[in-house]
Order: C-alpha cells, then structure tokens, then sequence
C-alpha cells in the first residue's frame, strides 16, 4: 500500500510538471517587467482558505504555488535594486532541489556532505584571500555575527559560556553606520545593546580608527572589557568598506578580537578593481558573508570563517550522549550555533565547480561597473544629487531635486513609492543624515548598463511627473 505522504503514481508528472515551472520562470528572469504584478482578488480569497482535510490535485496545487510567487515580489529580475538580495542562480536552485530531496543533516558528521562543506570553505577562503582554519555555512549573516561574536566572548571572558557575564561588563565596538545584527548579538549575548559603542565614521562613512583607539582606551580604564571590534566590509545603508588593516592595528595592539561582517560586500574583495579595499583582511580572526546576496546563489547560504578553530570549539564544543565523539574529532555542533543544518554549502559548491570562480569575479565587476554608471549619469544631471564620493561599491543613492521643488524631502518619499507602483523598476528608500533617498544596489548577475540607463530614465521621467501635484514653478 502507498504511504499517504507519497505522491505515489503521480511523482513522475508532478517533477515534470514542477520542472516546466521552474524552466518558465527561469526565463521571464532574463528580462524585466513593464510592472509587477500584485495579487488578484481570487488569489488572496484562495490564500485565506482554511486549513485542507482532505488531498488536493497535486498539479493544480502546484500552479496555484507559482501563481503566488510569481504575484511577488521577485529579486531575480534584473531592474529589481531594492535591499540587497539574491538573484537566483540556476545552478543554486537545482542545488537545492538535490539537497533537499536527500535531506542530509550537518549536525554531526555527515560524511561526503561533511568534507564538501570543508571545501566549499576552503574554496570561499581562498576566494576571498582569508587564512580560514574552519568555518560552517549558516542560516544569515546575523547567525554568522552571533557565532563569531559568541566565540570572541569567549576569548576575551573565559568561562562566559557556563557562568554568563556575572557583572563583568563587556563591549563591543562597531561603525555607526553598522548592521543591527551586532547589537542583537550583544542582546541575545548578555552583553547588552548599551555596551554597543558606536564609533565615529568619516567622510565615506567609515571608521574612524582614532576613535575606535580612544574608545577601547577610554573603556580598559573604566574596568570594561573589550570583547570584539566588527568591522563592516559593505555597510548596508551606502556601501561603505571600513578600512580593516587601519582597524586591525588598534586590534592587534589591545589583543581585541576582530570580525570582519562582509554579508554583503565582502565578495568583492575577489574582484581586482575592488581588492585593495579589503586591504588588511587577512588579519581578522573571523568574517562572515552571505553567499546568498553578492555571489548570487539562492537563500539561504551565509558563511562564517575563522581563523582559529578552538576559538569556536571553546565556545561551541559540549558532551551529550545523543551525539557520539570520534575520540577528539569534533562534530558540525561543536563549532557551531545550529544544531540541525541542511547542506547549503552545496548550491555555492555546485555554482563554483559549474561556473568557476572567474566568472563570479566577472559578474561582481559588472555591477560595480554598473554602480559607477549609475553616479555618473546622476551627478551629471542638474535635477540630480549624489553622495560626495563616488560608490565604495553597488550601492548608489541618489536623490531627486529639481531647482523648483520646495520641499525635496516629501519629493523622494513620494517618488519611490511611484517608482514601486510603476513596476518597470523597483529601488527602496533610505535616510541618509536624516534625509530620504533612492538607494538601488546592483548585486544581480542579471543587470545589464542599459537597465542602468533605463533606471535613470525611469527616475527622471516620474519625479518630473509628480512634481505637478507638488512643486510650483517660480
């Protein structure tokens, strides 16, 4: 008798059927929308249905799942700029096919999954020009952050695993511009969000490393112990890369834990007109990157790396009966936050062994090529303002601001918000010292110079639009 959980006789043709999705998909992918399409009526009715009791035509079921993505809101396409996403690598998608369907689980030794893991490590450390020791793939760069800074906790207060922090105070020190995933690590950490000192940035929006020396300086002479400099390779808000060799001089000297949070920009520390920013990396004790935004392979596929592996095992390693040792071989759970873990290293080994490494190097200069683009046609027009430098790396906020337009705040709020509704191109918002800008990010392999072009006409064409409902000419 056929289990109940089992397609059964109609396996064959839902794979088929599922494959011919994914294959159409896959190619709308290749071109942008004129818009983007919301959820019908009958499909948000059929998303409040209740709970089923009884089976469902499979096919059925599975056009009524494509429907629904494809009425969201779809990081692979090509004019998609918004955040800092994913753009669907094939080869990823069918990585993830094949690693589900085996359902291997990480938490122990696993054997062959287990040594690819290693290599997809060592491939990404080399990648990146990092000495790693060890590393695990994650769920996201802030389980990524967390694990790295649970092990600097460790370091700097031994025994903080078993005891907690029992009065001792700590610090963690960031760029002000840095991720909120470093101040939910302290939260979640027991260091505290108030122990998160926000350290002064520059004109790019770096670090500062004089006040970063200060900081540290000011906090040894108050009894509190610095746990962890984090700096950012790629801040979200601009792109800013703070200078790590600068940073890692102020580590090395207070003997001060240094992660390097690239979930976003660090793949460019691979391509050639981007390395020198990245100058001093190999010098962090840990770093962390998501795969799964600037190298393209789908969520999720995050990455910590570190230099030392006691480091993690003397925050990680434990004995239970339920999970057996090899003598002193340590298992996936003694360097790592999660227990149980599918194979995510599989969809960036597959897309490194499938593509090579060369051709993510390409696909990362295009977008940088594609950012400058994108500064020059901007700065170059009278109705537009960019930031004071040009791009560190894909990020690119501009703003609208036509000489007769009173209040060029309200402007761009609006103008993104008409550039979401019109659909040809899609860019989020982001205040930048307390002023609303358009910030596209080019992370897809999708992107050509022209939807560069055509995201600047786009731009030009609805903010002139809109400002008749709220600009008067003098």
């Amino acid at each position: 008798m056929t289990p109940r959980l089992s397609l059964g006789d109609d396996r064959d043709e839902a794979l088929a059927h599922a494959a011919a999705l994914v294959a159409h998909a896959w190619r709308e992918f290749d071109e942008a929308r004129d818009e983007e399409p919301g959820p019908t009526p009958q499909l948000r009715a059929r998303l409040a249905e209740p709970l089923p009791q009884e089976p469902d035509d499979v096919i059925a079921s599975l056009d009524l799942a494509a429907e629904v993505l494809d009425a969201s809101l779809a990081q692979s396409r090509p004019r998609y700029l918004a955040y800092i996403g994913s753009s669907g690598l094939e080869i990823g998608a069918l990585a993830d096919l094949l690693a589900h369907s085996y359902d291997v689980n990480l938490a122990i030794d696993a054997g062959a999954a287990t040594g690819l893991e290693r290599q997809a490590i060592t491939w990404l450390a080399e990648f990146l020009g990092f000495p790693a020791a060890t590393g695990a793939f994650t769920s996201g760069g802030t389980i990524s952050n967390i694990t790295a800074l649970a092990a600097a906790r460790e370091r700097a207060l031994p025994g903080s695993r078993s005891t907690g922090m029992s009065g001792r105070l700590g610090a963690l020190y960031c760029s002000a511009e840095a991720h909120y995933s470093v101040t939910r690590a302290a939260e979640l950490l027991g260091i505290g969000r108030e122990q998160v000192r926000d350290i002064a940035i520059d004109g790019w929006r770096r670090m500062d490393p004089a006040d970063l020396a200060r900081r540290i300086e000011d906090d040894l002479a108050q009894g509190v112990t610095p746990i962890a400099v984090v700096a950012t390779a790629g801040t979200t808000l601009t792109g800013a890369v703070d200078p790590i060799g600068a940073i890692a001089e102020v580590c090395e000297s207070s003997g001060v834990w240094l992660h390097v949070d690239g979930a976003y920009g660090l793949p460019a520390a691979g391509a050639p007109t981007s390395r020198s920013r990245f100058a001093g990396l190999d010098r962090a004790d840990s770093l962390g990157i998501d795969a799964h935004k600037w190298m393209f392979v789908p969520k999720a596929c995050s990455a910590i790396l570190v230099r030392n592996t006691s480091e993690l095992a003397a925050a990680f390693s434990h004995q239970e009966d339920y999970i057996p040792h090899e003598g002193e071989e340590l298992n996936a759970v003694d360097i790592t936050l999660e227990y149980s873990r599918p194979v995510r290293a599989l969809k960036l080994w597959l897309a490194l062994r499938v593509h090579g490494a060369q051709a993510f190097r390409d696909a990362i200069e295009g977008n940088l090529a594609q950012a400058r683009l994108l500064y020059d046609l901007a700065d170059a027009h009278p109705d537009f303002r960019v930031q004071p430098h040009p791009p560190q790396l894909s990020i690119v906020p501009i703003r609208h601001e036509p000489s007769h337009c009173p209040d060029p705040d309200r402007h761009n709020d609006e103008l993104c918000r008409a550039i979401q509704r019109d659909g040809r191109v899609y860019v989020s918002p982001a205040i930048i010292d307390g002023e609303p800008w358009l910030r596209p990010c080019f992370t897809n392999f999708r992107t050509t110079l022209d939807d560069v072009r055509i995201t600047m006409a786009v731009a030009q064409e609805i903010g002139s639009g809109i400002c008749r409902t709220h600009c008067s000419r003098p």
